[in-house]
């Protein structure tokens, strides 16, 4: 059928109307992803690896440096090409709230996998609560907490952490000694604490996380041993797998240390290994000697 000259004008406006909308539509889109880029990665410091951290957490972090995540973090920097710059904040209440959310800084070295207050990495190892007794005696070759050589014992446990559960379960919590679960490092130290007083025969043995546990006795009780405690079936679990912690939102951040973490990790085991965290393969059930 014969079109018009008014109709054939009018079809042409509306074309042009709608390459214009969709030609807007894609320089909006552009715009909304150059802001979603912006958002996640323009608050990460170009200049230095900023890491929030606790000034008296030792094995894992202090001022002078000296704690194995701080050592991560150097390791982190030098793959980055960056100088390391500090947060320091307790380990308690409120510490992402004033710090990674506030801004100050882009990394936390240490964070349990699935937590919601960070935007998780991969992991980078696992490890497990562990048991430490003497070297010597009746209790050195326990590996589980069913074992009825711990009854009636007095044994120390961080109050509220998951071993607990298994104590109870074993009969194992009328003569437990609790330590504080949360506090201010710089001014009490339940897992140092606790070691003092295994050492000196006033409990029978400790349960600990185990990159607490394993660099304490490394570094100044060779009388006391460490096994981490791969055996228990029923939860709550008693391994966990580590990340570094990042804001939420910020994936270019955390895809791109999800790289640093995959080309380093022999690097970053031997690191851990090294300052005599117990690592463990990815389920928890093998410990890792080495790093081949």
């Amino acid at each position: 059928m014969p079109v018009s000259k008014g109709e054939a004008l009018k079809s042409r406006f509306f074309a042009k109307r709608l390459v214009s909308g969709w030609l807007a539509g894609v320089v909006l889109s552009a715009g909304l992803c150059h802001a979603a880029i912006a958002q996640t990665s323009d608050l990460v410091s170009h200049n230095a690896l900023r890491v929030c951290a606790d000034p008296a957490n030792l094995p894992m972090s202090d001022k002078a440096g000296a704690g194995y995540e701080n050592k991560l973090a150097e390791l982190i920097a030098a793959k980055l090409e960056l100088p390391v710059t500090y947060t320091w904040y307790p380990m308690a209440t409120g510490f992402i709230r004033n710090t990674l959310r506030a801004n100050r800084c882009d990394i936390v070295m240490g964070y349990a996998q699935g937590h919601e207050m960070v935007l998780n990495t991969n992991h980078y190892m696992t490890s497990a609560y562990t048991l430490v007794v003497p070297k010597t005696g009746d209790l050195k070759d326990v590996t589980e907490l069913s074992d009825p050589r711990l009854k009636g014992l007095k044994i120390g446990i961080i109050a509220g952490s998951p071993p607990a559960t298994h104590m109870a379960r074993n009969g194992l919590i009328g003569k437990a000694r609790p330590y504080n679960l949360v506090v201010d490092r710089r001014h009490e130290s339940p897992a140092v604490d606790m070691l003092a007083d295994l050492a000196k025969g006033e409990i029978d043995a400790a349960i600990l996380w185990g990159p607490i546990a394993g660099p304490l006795v490394k570094e100044g009780y060779p009388d006391l041993e460490v096994t981490p405690l791969m055996k228990e079936t029923l939860p709550p679990r008693l391994f966990f797998r580590i990340t570094m912690g990042v804001r939420q939102g910020e994936k270019v951040w955390q895809r791109k240390l999800n790289s640093l973490i995959r080309r380093n990790q022999q690097e970053i085991n031997a690191l851990l290994i090294d300052a005599g965290v117990p690592l463990l393969d990815d389920m928890g059930t093998s410990r890792l000697e080495s790093t081949q």
